[in-house]
Order: structure tokens, then C-alpha cells, then sequence
């Protein structure tokens, strides 16, 4: 699996002699330069309201889209989003940490878990931005640069109504031929959701010196503010540390 520098140093935790020691060794193994963004996809808004959570009420949703920065950082723009956290899911508790997930075999997809408001931003308008600004949902574990199952593209929600919906609009992107390749998002609930470490929460507001994040993440906040202008909020809502490990 190539992994950038960016994801390799991201937290800045580890002793100076023993991140050197990791970058040369992986040198072979990384491209030079991280791989650009894939071109934004426009699709069509789901039929229906697709709300399935009542107003004034705040529900959740876990999204698995690659890179868990640009997921975060994307969701953060969006307007009646009140939380958007970086974390692991699909696997075990024990295995839920950036040092194991990023290996690739524990079963967990680097995930957000995006809590909103229904009477502000409805969960379709949720999942078309998903769907088209925040990754390609036709590549199968892989996004950009990154390859592995923990890149997966995926939804967990455990509201019925959230899953119906967003199988149906999966089925309607399928028929509309919104892409040149098939839909491989799955759609699943009642995993454990856990949060990611404290470096990893907020990064794309924190790090936009990252080459990682130049090109693979600011793109899709100005396509997000390009294509849903009624949607962006300039100033990104960011999550407390503290709620993170």
C-alpha cells in the first residue's frame, strides 16, 4: 500500500530518530508526490424529500470515503452540521487506532461520523454531497493515493430509514448512469463508531501547508462551495479534541 508523508508523520508524536527511520524505509515504497484528486462528479438530488429524521431532532451518520481528513474537512463546511469526527469503524475496539488501521487488516474504514440538523441540511443533501464532492464511490478500496480496505467507500447508519434512503439513491445514481463504472459503496449499520486520535481531528483547517492535503482535500471544499454554494459555510465547524482520544 502507498502511503503518503503526510499520513505517515501526521501526528508529530513519535521521536525524531524513529520517524526518520520510518520515512527512509517506506521511501521505496510511496509515490514522490501524492496523486491528484479525481474529477467531481455532478449527480442529481435524490427523489423525494429523503429526510428521513424528524426536524428540530439531530441525527447521525458514519461516511467512509477514502482519507478521513478530506471527509472531515468537507463535511465541516457544510451548514447545519454541528459535528463532524474523524474515527475508525467496522472492526474491533482494540483495533481501533491509526497505528493497526493503517495496515490495513483490522477490519475498520477511516470514517466520519457527521452529526446534523434535519431542519437546516436534509440527510439527501447529505449523501449527494457525499456522493459526488467528497469521493469517486466507484472505486473499490481506494481513494486517490491511497489503497486498502480501510479506504473503503461506505455508509453506516443505524436508522432504517437512513439505510432505505441511501440504497435508493444508489439505485437512482446507478440508473441515471451518473458515473462511467458501477456504485461500490455498501451501506450497513449498528457498528461501534470510535473516535480517532486527537492529531488526526480537524486536520485539513489545521494543516493546509500539506502537499497531501493541497492536492488531494482543499479541491473538494471549493468544489463543495463551487457546487452547493447554498450548502458552504466559510468558516468550517470544528470538533473539540477533547472528544477525541
Amino acid at each position: 500500500m502507498r502511503l503518503s508523508v503526510d499520513k505517515l508523520v501526521a501526528g508529530g508524536i513519535a521521536a525524531v530518530i524513529a520517524a526518520l527511520t520510518v520515512t527512509a524505509v517506506l521511501s521505496l515504497e510511496r509515490p514522490a508526490h501524492a496523486a491528484p484528486a479525481e474529477a467531481v462528479v455532478a449527480v442529481p438530488a435524490p427523489r423525494g424529500a429523503a429526510n428521513p429524521t424528524l426536524p428540530g431532532k439531530r441525527a447521525q451518520v458514519v461516511f467512509a470515503g477514502g482519507c478521513f481528513w478530506g471527509v472531515q474537512g468537507v463535511f465541516q463546511h457544510i451548514k447545519g452540521v454541528d459535528n463532524a469526527v474523524s474515527g475508525y469503524i467496522g472492526g474491533r475496539a482494540a483495533d481501533a487506532n491509526y497505528s493497526r488501521v493503517s495496515g490495513g487488516g483490522t477490519g475498520h474504514a477511516e470514517a466520519v461520523q457527521v452529526t446534523y440538523d434535519p431542519s437546516q441540511v436534509s440527510y439527501g443533501q447529505l449523501m449527494q454531497v457525499f456522493f459526488s464532492v467528497v469521493h469517486d464511490p466507484t472505486q473499490l478500496n481506494r481513494q486517490g493515493p491511497d489503497r486498502g480496505t480501510q479506504y473503503r467507500s461506505a455508509v453506516y447508519a443505524d436508522d432504517a430509514a437512513q439505510r432505505d434512503a441511501t440504497r435508493a439513491y444508489i439505485a437512482q445514481l446507478q440508473q441515471a448512469r451518473a458515473y462511467a463504472a458501477p456504485v461500490v459503496t455498501t451501506v450497513d449499520g449498528g457498528a461501534p463508531f470510535h473516535a480517532a486520535e486527537g492529531y488526526h481531528q480537524n486536520y485539513l483547517t489545521l494543516h493546509p501547508e500539506s502537499l497531501y492535503i493541497r492536492i488531494n482535500d482543499q479541491p473538494k471544499v471549493a468544489a463543495l462551495q463551487r457546487m452547493y454554494p447554498q450548502l458552504y459555510r466559510e468558516k468550517p465547524r470544528l470538533v473539540s479534541t477533547l472528544s477525541a482520544r
